[in-house]
């Protein structure tokens, strides 16, 4: 029989660190990549709604979403994205990584198709110990997590009453790293495209 705690511990320690395990995924990429126009394109534009989506969380939420410690948080945040899906950064992640995956041309569609698969399964493993955090420390939580959804948007603004404004500066701060990464790998993918072009 498996032991809880270890499972506990299993997904504590991936919630830890979450944020390098897109390197596997990025590394296959660049060695496979063959961009083209058309993939440079389409996959820039869906990459830029997932950054922009992390972007609306993070301006809500604060650099608590940079947490690599232990579980945590100091507020329930319920208005902007958090108003349409419990989990707005991790599903601009799946959306940001998918994009890029469609930037590179790698192994399509098995690569794009997996990397989907494999940071649902991982998110999907990290909030169920986020979300257990959150139903002990707030009470406004049951009622918020049974009318907003996980991973799919609903439709609708969920209308709690919160009044929260977005920080603009102070997502600028937190977003540094990613926002340089994507710029980045986008660079990167384009050089790989001259030079294969070229050759």
């Amino acid at each position: 029989m498996t032991d809880p705690t270890e499972n506990k511990n299993w997904k504590s320690q991936l919630f830890t660190f979450r944020s390098y395990t897109p390197i596997p995924f990025l590394i296959v990429m660049l060695l496979f990549s063959s961009p083209t126009i058309a993939s440079l394109v389409a996959g820039f534009l869906i990459a830029l709604v997932g950054e922009s989506v992390r972007f609306w969380g993070v301006a809500y939420a604060g650099s608590e979403t940079r947490t690599t410690g232990r579980v945590g948080g100091t507020q329930l945040v319920t208005s902007g994205p958090y108003s349409f899906v419990r989990n707005p950064l991790y599903v601009g992640n799946v959306i940001l990584y998918l994009g890029v995956g469609i930037m590179s041309n790698a192994l399509t569609p098995y690569l794009q198709v997996i990397a989907v698969i494999y940071f649902a399964l991982q998110y999907s493993a990290i909030v169920g110990i986020e979300e257990k955090y959150l139903a002990e420390t707030f009470s406004g939580w049951n009622d918020y997590a049974s009318k907003v959804p996980r991973f799919i948007p609903r439709l609708s603004r969920f209308v709690s009453g919160q009044v929260l404004v977005p920080n603009t500066k102070r997502a600028l701060r937190s977003e540094r790293s990613s926002l340089l990464a994507f710029a980045s790998i986008s660079c990167l993918l384009c050089v790989i495209y001259i030079v294969r072009g070229a050759s």
